[in-house]
């Protein structure tokens, strides 16, 4: 018999802590579809990873993907109450989405946006967001990693450290 892997204190300020992922339109191909843009990794292993990472963390992760924006948007307006933050790929609804941005500003859970590849080095109509406003954060361009990072950032957010140094202020 193998032993249980070990539990994050219950004092621990992330043992309560629990983060939704949300894939959108398409991402269920992942692997399969336009490997020279997404990466050969499935959805499924991505899901496992982030997991598996939010083990190591001390959170809990719970991962959902829909083709179909009603169910996204009820999905986010389901987190509220359940969960602490969302890590969202909203893939192409990331450009037309003004249901999602809503959604997100809505629930007043901290998100994070994520994506494969880099938008901002795609074709023009990739590059525009409405998603993002509603987010504390972006990931993108990394591929199957933009979501680890993603998930780390969230969790450092959730536990009120910053992701990023502060400027140094001038002493006199």
């Amino acid at each position: 018999m193998g032993q249980e892997p070990p539990k994050a204190p219950v004092d621990s300020p992330a043992a309560t802590h629990r983060v939704l992922v949300i894939h959108g339109p398409n991402l269920n191909l992942l692997g399969a579809r336009e490997t020279h843009v997404y990466g050969s990794t499935t959805l499924s292993e991505i899901d496992t990873e982030l997991r598996a990472r939010g083990a190591r963390l001390g959170v809990s992760v719970e991962t959902f993907q829909s083709n179909v924006e009603g169910e996204i948007v009820t999905r986010i307006q389901e987190a509220r109450g359940r969960f602490d933050g969302i890590l969202i790929n909203p893939a192409a609804y990331t450009h037309t989405s003004i249901a999602i941005c809503d959604a997100l500003l809505a629930v007043g859970l901290p998100a994070v946006e994520v994506h494969l590849s880099n938008l901002h080095r795609r074709e023009p109509f990739r590059q525009k967001t409405v998603t993002a406003a509603a987010c504390v954060g972006q990931v993108c361009g990394f591929g199957a990693a933009s979501y680890y990072v993603a998930l780390e950032g969230i969790v450092l957010h959730l536990r009120g450290k910053e992701a990023h140094a502060k400027p140094e202020k001038d002493t006199p």
